[in-house]
């Protein structure tokens, strides 16, 4: 059975989609569960998801795009809800655990989005037939592939 490039599109539309809720619902679970246990212990742990989640995201669609998804939905929700109301009520709270929540999730999902966009960038450039320089300096391509990888030669 073949895949259609219709398919394909769709399956990574809804990958995206998936992740950036994924990454939404760490950051509602974070919001809310931050303060259990010892002080910083559970907002490490939730920052270590979000990071990992970056990561792991954009190592399965082998595209950096895939870790800035979850990181968008993790920004989106932390931050709306730790904004106060008119009331002046939080769910975040100026603590030592809510510190570490947000500032240190919003760095871990950083560090994993630049780790994401390093890695499978350089990963993505070298599978795209960029095509291989030869000892002489010289860039050759595959068969039907444009330049000839010979000074003065087709497509030089």
């Amino acid at each position: 059975m073949t895949r259609t490039p219709a398919a394909d599109l769709a399956l990574t539309i809804a990958t995206y989609v998936l992740l950036v809720l994924f990454g939404m619902a760490q950051a509602l679970l974070g919001v809310f569960f931050y303060g259990s246990g010892p002080a910083p212990i559970a907002s490490l742990g939730f920052d270590l998801a979000i990071f990992a989640s970056c990561l792991l995201g954009a190592w399965g669609l082998r595209r950096p795009a895939g870790g800035l998804a979850p990181a968008a939905g993790w920004f989106l929700v932390a931050f709306v809800l730790a904004s106060g109301t008119s009331g002046g009520s939080v769910l975040v709270a100026a603590s030592t655990a809510g510190e570490w929540f947000l500032f240190g999730g919003a760095a871990s999902a950083a560090f994993g989005v630049v780790a994401a966009f390093t890695v499978w960038s350089r990963h993505g450039r070298a599978g795209r037939g960029g095509g291989r320089v030869r000892s002489g300096g010289f860039p050759t391509r595959g068969p039907g592939g444009g330049r000839s990888g010979v000074p003065g030669g087709s497509g030089y």
